[in-house]
C-alpha cells in the first residue's frame, strides 16, 4: 500500500519520505502554489530523490499546481520572494490557507492512486491553526467523505523538535545537504546535475535551520549565500 507524502524538498518532508519508506513505498507529492522559492525546491528535488536512501522505495514524484496567486496579493512577501527578517518569529511567515490547501490537492491524487494515507511533517511548537491535532482529523474526515475514499492524514513528526528530525535523518542516512528550508533561495554552484540552489542565510528559515544543526550537534552541510547576520 502506498503513502503519499507532502514533500517540499525541505529538510523535515525529506527525512519524513525516508522514515515512511521504511514500512511502505513512498508516493512523493509536489504542490505547487505559485510561491517565489518553489523553482529552488523543484530543482534540490531532482537531486533528493535519486539519493541512495529511496532507491526502490519511492515512485516518481508527481508535480501538482493549486495556484495561490490568486488570493495572495503580488506586493505578498511570498510571491515577491522578500522574507521577513532573521529573527523574526513563525507567525511572520504564516501563509493562510497552506495545509488546507496541500491536503486537498494531495487527497484527490491519492483517491486516483487508491492510497489511503497521506503524510506531511509539522513539528511541534507550530504556531498555525492548520497544523494542529484537530484539524487534520477533521482534514481526513471532511476528503474521506468529499471523495467517497477513506483517506488517513498522518503526521509522524508532530511531537518532534527540529533537532529530532535531523538525527533521524542522519540515521537514516538522508543527504541533508540535498534539502531547501529557506524563503529566498539563490543559484549555487555548479553540480553534477546543473545549478544547485543555495540557502539565502538571512531569512528566519535559515536562521530555524542553523539552530536546529547546532543544537542536534551535527555539522551543518548547507550551502548559504550569506553568513549569519548574528555574526
Amino acid at each position: 500500500m502506498n503513502t503519499l507524502v507532502l514533500l517540499s524538498g525541505g529538510l523535515d518532508s525529506a527525512v519524513l519520505a525516508a522514515h515512511e519508506a521504511r514500512s511502505a513505498t513512498v508516493q512523493p507529492v509536489y504542490v505547487s502554489v505559485g510561491l517565489a522559492w518553489e523553482p529552488g525546491e523543484r530543482a534540490m528535488l531532482e537531486r533528493l530523490l535519486v539519493a541512495p536512501v529511496f532507491a526502490g522505495k519511492a515512485l516518481p514524484l508527481a508535480r501538482v499546481e493549486f495556484t495561490m496567486r490568486d488570493v495572495y496579493p503580488p506586493t505578498h512577501w511570498a510571491i515577491g520572494g522578500l522574507p521577513p527578517a532573521y529573527d523574526t518569529p513563525d507567525q511572520d511567515v504564516y501563509l493562510p490557507g497552506r495545509n488546507l490547501v496541500l491536503l486537498t490537492k494531495a487527497a484527490v491524487v491519492a483517491t486516483r492512486s487508491n492510497a489511503h494515507r497521506i503524510a506531511l511533517g509539522p513539528l511541534a511548537g507550530n504556531p498555525f491553526p492548520d497544523a494542529t491535532p484537530e484539524f487534520f482529523a477533521a482534514m481526513a474526515t471532511a476528503l474521506s467523505l468529499g471523495l467517497g475514499h477513506r483517506l488517513e492524514i498522518a503526521t509522524p513528526f508532530l511531537d518532534w523538535e527540529k533537532e529530532q528530525v535531523i538525527r533521524r535523518g542522519v540515521e537514516l542516512g538522508v543527504p541533508l545537504e540535498l534539502t531547501l528550508s529557506c524563503l529566498n533561495p539563490s543559484v549555487g554552484a555548479a553540480g553534477a546535475a546543473g545549478m544547485l540552489p543555495r540557502h539565502c542565510g538571512l531569512c528566519s528559515k535559515c536562521r530555524e535551520r542553523r539552530d536546529a544543526f547546532a543544537g542536534a550537534r551535527v555539522a551543518d552541510p548547507s550551502a548559504y549565500a550569506n553568513p549569519s547576520p548574528r555574526r
